[in-house]
């Protein structure tokens, strides 16, 4: 899909969301067959002309003004990350053409010093992500995360991948619709950012035909950038466990993203995670067990254990 058809899918979802009672307009329920906004209702609370809001649904209207777009992301009740999203498609892009060279795939090399970093941040959970979810690296406690998924070939590994397919998933996730809504999100923009790039169509046209659930998701066209968040836990190993995770974008990688998971300290999820680290560690009989010394001594280990990935594209964790 061109990003001028994508433009009007994208408005056309946003404008379904919004009641006429939330912008102030008369419902007229009766003889209303519109769900949500109409686009002359979009239009006129935007301050554009009725056939300026077609023509751009449509596709037809070349390079729209910052403004323009500001007032009807304001109109949509646009988040941020939507409104940067609108704004990506909004710009221009060159002529799409049959004989025009297709986007190559994303580099699956992750730099030694990002490998040595996941061993710096241990016993937390970190992982290398690429820019479809493909699991790149991790190190343990990170791959503990995702009970079952090493049973997959590597090229399987992906993290939309195995909330979606892995039968583990929606037990490990209490929170499940809520990661899946984020992940759908998330790749909802980096189609976008990344336009015709074969890792994302394949994995997106893969789970749009195994998983009803991604295909409905997937239509209702959500974004959201996955920089930060939340993810609860009923581990078969350290039981409930709420973690946050922060992503940090890799500067020159072909889209790649470093995900840490933490919990703050002298909590039960913190004490989890130490021992879901623990467990996930080569046993060492002369480990200590106090909490904080095992903290310091996972830390230390090694990054010869950290998890390599060589072969071709995997979700933030």
């Amino acid at each position: 899909m061109g990003s001028r058809s994508e433009l009007g899918e994208f408005l056309r979802s946003r404008r379904g969301r919004i009641t006429p009672e939330e912008v102030g307009l008369p419902s007229s329920a009766g003889n209303r067959r519109t769900v949500g906004l109409r686009r002359e209702e979009v239009a006129i609370l935007a301050g554009v002309s009725i056939e300026y809001y077609r023509r751009l649904e449509q596709g037809k209207q070349q390079r729209p003004s910052p403004a323009v777009l500001a007032a009807i992301a304001r109109v949509l009740r646009l988040s941020e990350d939507e409104h940067r999203h609108l704004s990506e498609l909004s710009r221009p892009r060159p002529p799409e053409t049959a004989g025009r060279t297709p986007q190559r795939r994303a580099s699956t090399t992750v730099r030694e010093e990002l490998r040595r970093m996941l061993d710096i941040v241990l016993p937390y959970p970190a992982c290398v992500l690429s820019r479809s979810s493909d699991l790149l690296a991790a190190n343990e406690p990170a791959m503990a995360l995702f009970p079952g998924v090493e049973e997959w070939p590597e090229r399987r590994r992906n993290t939309a991948r195995y909330a979606f397919l892995h039968p583990a998933a929606r037990r490990l996730y209490a929170n499940w619709e809520d990661v899946a809504r984020g992940m759908v999100a998330h790749l909802r923009q980096a189609t976008v950012l990344y336009p015709g790039a074969p890792d994302l169509q394949e994995l997106v046209d893969e789970l749009t035909k195994a998983s009803a659930d991604f295909a409905d998701l997937w239509r209702r066209y959500d974004v959201r950038a996955r920089t930060n968040g939340h993810k609860v836990y009923d581990h078969p190993v350290v039981g409930d466990m709420t973690l946050t995770y922060e992503a940090f974008d890799v500067a020159r990688s072909d889209g790649q993203r470093f995900v840490v998971y933490q919990a703050a300290p002298g909590t039960p999820d913190h004490d989890a995670l130490l021992r879901l680290a623990r467990g996930a560690a080569p046993q060492d009989p002369q480990a200590p067990q106090d909490p904080q010394e095992a903290s310091r001594a996972t830390a230390g280990r090694s990054s010869r254990r950290t998890i390599r990935r060589t072969g071709s594209a995997m979700t933030p964790c």
